[in-house]
């Protein structure tokens, strides 16, 4: 018995015909001519959406929505597009949930991104919002207020012989764009500059 192919349509390129093969054209010294040989025939639409989205993920991980919106710039039906990715997902190569964590703990211990950055991120890449909430959530607040320490104390000789005001704010400002709570980052400042000899006094980060 011949074995189905994995996925319900041929592989790219298709099939050669074979000597014998039901179906096949007329036969010049006992081979198969098929009907049109030597012209090309045209893809259909999933082949070429399977194409495509295999030729995405061997560069690196994507979401559902990313391939879906890579198949639409290229012409692909919504009807195709959406049987090949329910197909992806079925078999494992799409993941959302598992894209997510693993952008969660590349971007923080890379770039230092906290929470609320990080989910900014997954959101422009069309993560459910449920997805995300799960993925950020693993992230140890103890660990990311470690990570904002290390941030700021690498930044902090760069700042020595400015203003204390200035430096507050440019190290502050640093965290704040990195997601970090407006909270958090004075405390962490806060404590930094205490152990530099700093006065503990600190303004608003965002006066009024």
């Amino acid at each position: 018995m011949t074995r189905r192919s994995e996925y319900p349509w041929p592989e790219a390129g298709g099939a050669r015909s074979r000597p014998g093969d039901a179906g096949g054209g007329e036969r010049t010294g006992g081979v198969s001519s098929p009907p049109g040989a030597g012209e090309e025939t045209p893809q259909r639409p999933e082949e070429r959406a399977r194409a495509i989205c295999l030729r995405l993920l061997t560069g690196s991980p994507r979401t559902r929505k990313q391939l879906a919106d890579a198949l639409a710039k290229r012409g692909i039906p919504d009807e195709a597009a959406r049987e090949v990715l329910a197909r992806f997902e079925d078999v494992g190569l799409i993941d959302d949930a598992a894209f997510a964590g693993a952008w969660v703990e590349s971007r923080h211990h890379s770039r230092g991104l906290a929470r609320r950055a990080l989910a900014r991120e997954l959101r422009t890449k069309g993560v459910a919002a449920s997805v995300i909430d799960e993925a950020v959530g693993a992230l140890d607040p103890e660990q990311e207020e470690r990570t904002a320490r290390e941030l700021v104390e690498r930044k902090l000789r760069s700042t020595r012989g400015l203003d204390r005001d200035k430096r507050v704010r440019r190290l502050a400002g640093m965290l704040a764009r990195k997601g970090y709570s407006e909270g958090l980052a004075l405390r962490v400042v806060r404590r930094a500059l205490e152990e530099e000899g700093e006065e503990s006094e600190l303004p608003d980060l965002y006066p009024p």
